[in-house]
C-alpha cells in the first residue's frame, strides 16, 4: 500500500529532518509511526500526503509515485493534519461539498457518506453554520469527516487524537477500523506511546530524523512497553 524507499528529507543551512527512511504500510495495516516533537513524524507524513517535497528517496501509494504520479496518489489518499487549515468563511456542509466535488463522490454515495459522519460525530445540527464560528473541537471533527468521506486506501493522520474528546476518538477508531477490514490501511503519528501500542498492528520509532527500530508492536515491546523502549533506546545513546 504505503512504500518508502530511502526517504530524505533536507532544509538550507540545516542537517536533514529525516534521513534515509525506509519502512512499508500494508493494506489492512494500521502502522503507528511514534517519537518525541521534532524526530521528523509530521516532515515524512506530509511529504506522503504530497503536501511537501523532499530531497531523496521513493513514495508510492497504492503504486502510483507520489512525484510521477501526483493527482493519482492524492487521489487514494486522505490526510488530516494536526491543525486542519479550514475555510471559515464556508458553512459545514459547503466544506463537505466542496470535498466531495474534488474527489468526484456524487449523488446518493455522497448523501449517504455525509450523514454517516455528522450524524455519528453529532455535527449535523451545525452543518449549516459558517465554520469560523465551529469550536476547535468542531473543526476538528469537520477535517476528520471530510477525510473519512473520501473513504481513502490511505488514511493519514498526524497527531489525530489531539483534542479529541473520547467519544470522538473512539469513533476515530471504529471507522479506521471499517476501513482497514475494506483493504485499506492508516499510517498515523503520535508521541502518545499508549496510543501506539494498543491500537497498531506495527510501530516505527523514530528519533533525530532517523529510524531507530521498527517491526510488530507485540514484539517490540515484549514484555515492556513503548515508553521502556524509548528509555533504553536514549540510555544507550542510539539516533
Amino acid at each position: 500500500m504505503l512504500h518508502i524507499e530511502h526517504f530524505s528529507k533536507s532544509y538550507p543551512g540545516h542537517k536533514r529532518a529525516v534521513d534515509d527512511l525506509s519502512l512499508h504500510v500494508a493494506p489492512g495495516e494500521i502502522f503507528g509511526f511514534i517519537g518525541h516533537n521534532g524526530a521528523g513524524k509530521t516532515t515524512t507524513l506530509r511529504a506522503v500526503a504530497g503536501v511537501m517535497d523532499f530531497t531523496e528517496g521513493t513514495i508510492t501509494i497504492d503504486g502510483h509515485n507520489i512525484r510521477t504520479d501526483a493527482l493519482a496518489a492524492k487521489k487514494v489518499t486522505a490526510f488530516l493534519p494536526d491543525n486542519p487549515d479550514l475555510y471559515d468563511f464556508l458553512t459545514g456542509i459547503q466544506f463537505l461539498n466542496f470535498i466531495a466535488d474534488l474527489y468526484e463522490i456524487s449523488g446518493d454515495t455522497r448523501q449517504n457518506l455525509i450523514s454517516k459522519y455528522a450524524d455519528a460525530f453529532q455535527l449535523t445540527g451545525s452543518l449549516g453554520s459558517p465554520i469560523g464560528s465551529y469550536s476547535h473541537g468542531m473543526k476538528q471533527k469537520l477535517a476528520l469527516i471530510s477525510a473519512l468521506i473520501r473513504q481513502p486506501r490511505l488514511l493519514i493522520l498526524d497527531e489525530p487524537f489531539v483534542g479529541l474528546d473520547p467519544s470522538a476518538a473512539h469513533l476515530l477508531k471504529q471507522f479506521w477500523a471499517e476501513l482497514c477490514a475494506a483493504g485499506s490501511a492508516v499510517f498515523f503519528s503520535t508521541h502518545v506511546l499508549e496510543v501506539a501500542e494498543k491500537l497498531c498492528h506495527r510501530v516505527a520509532i523514530i528519533k533525530q530524523g532517523k529510524l531507530i527500530r521498527m517491526g510488530v508492536t507485540s514484539d517490540l515491546v515484549g514484555d515492556s512497553t513503548l515508553e521502556d523502549v524509548f528509555l533504553e533506546l536514549e540510555g544507550n545513546g542510539h539516533g
